[in-house]
């Protein structure tokens, strides 16, 4: 399967629905408030404004993969895991001090902006802080809205309503370990792969398909398949996007080429340089990470050591055999011919992506 033409053709799909739902959205907000309904349209813009639509194209596939008839259904209740995925980010870029999301600023980033215009003698960055929480918990809520009045049976709705809650919990999890080891400064692999696992692994790539074979009726046994496929191939996910951050194109990412050094995240990358660092290397390692006036001579020698210290080369064939590992259980599980090939050509579109 041509996966690039796959999620291209979904996007085209599901794109009107984000559309005219964020639009319905809108338009009861400005009823309420136009402050609000002025938000929701900036929400709408920063959806529309990039994106791959993998996780609700990964639900679409895990109804499919259980043999879902109900292709229209099935994609209107998918906008629902894209929202979530918006109210996550909103919520991530104010952890991380991210300025940009597709191109655009962040939310929280609009709004100290804003806020400095509005009100030049007040604190800012706490109103655009601010902002962006209350913003994400809304984006939140519409996402469960549109689940919870979605054309499925009642029993489905439910069971897939607390799934996604146990998805955001351990979400929630994951980035609660990610921003306590990114402050202690170290971490060990095993650690790190853990992190991978609840933050990205089981949010990305299990849960949306595990929402998806849920809506379709999945039993046990068949979630537990694709949970087996799922989290290798999640964790490779987060490998490459911990390359793409240090490596990647700022064009084609969207945001800052180095916005994980400025925080001084803790990734495969980094603990495997560390380890194999020379005195000299680790002490540049060390002044780089978490500094927040990165210059490009200060990125150009972050890469380079990433590379002489062969960090680069590991986290590569690492990410390597977690797909190999995922798409193993692809070829195991039972399901749909067409999920299968989908999932086949997403595992090898982890590692081939730039962005």
């Amino acid at each position: 399967m041509n996966i690039q033409k796959a999620l291209a053709d979904f996007k085209k799909k599901i794109n009107p629905e984000i559309e005219k739902y964020l639009n319905k959205a809108i338009e009861e907000a400005n009823e309420k408030d136009c402050f609000m309904a002025d938000t929701l349209r900036y929400v709408k813009k920063m959806v529309l404004a990039g994106g791959k639509r993998l996780r609700p194209a990964l639900m679409y596939y895990g109804y499919l993969a259980v043999n879902g008839k109900e292709k229209n259904k099935i994609i209107r209740t998918a906008v629902s895991v894209e929202l979530i995925h918006i109210f996550l980010l909103i919520h991530d870029d104010i952890i991380d001090k991210d300025n940009k999301r597709h191109g655009i600023d962040t939310i929280h980033f609009r709004y100290k902006k804003l806020g400095q215009k509005l009100f030049p003698k007040e604190d800012s960055e706490h109103f655009g802080n601010s902002m962006g929480i209350i913003v994400g918990d809304m984006v939140s809520a519409l996402g469960n809205q549109i689940i919870f009045n979605s054309e499925f049976s009642p029993e489905l709705i439910m069971k897939t309503l607390s799934k996604l809650q146990s998805v955001v919990s351990m979400t929630v999890i994951g980035e609660a370990q990610d921003v306590y080891i990114g402050y202690r400064g170290k971490a060990a692999e095993k650690e790190i792969l853990e992190m991978y696992k609840n933050k990205t692994a089981k949010y990305t790539i299990e849960s949306p398909l595990h929402l998806g074979a849920v809506l379709g009726g999945a039993s046990d046994k068949v979630l537990e398949s694709l949970s087996r496929l799922a989290i290798p191939i999640g964790i490779a996910f987060q490998i490459q996007d911990d390359i793409l951050g240090v490596f990647g194109s700022e064009k084609k990412l969207g945001k800052s080429v180095g916005s994980d050094i400025q925080e001084g995240k803790q990734t495969i990358l980094v603990s495997k340089a560390l380890e194999k660092a020379n005195c000299k290397q680790r002490k540049i390692l060390n002044s780089l990470l978490g500094k927040n006036d990165l210059t490009i001579q200060d990125i150009k020698k972050f890469r380079e050591i990433i590379k002489e210290t062969g960090s680069l080369d590991y986290a590569q064939n690492t990410a390597r055999k977690f797909i190999s590992q995922g798409k193993r259980e692809i070829e195991k599980a039972k399901i749909s011919k067409e999920s299968k090939d989908f999932l086949l050509g997403i595992a090898d579109y982890m590692m081939d992506r730039e962005v």
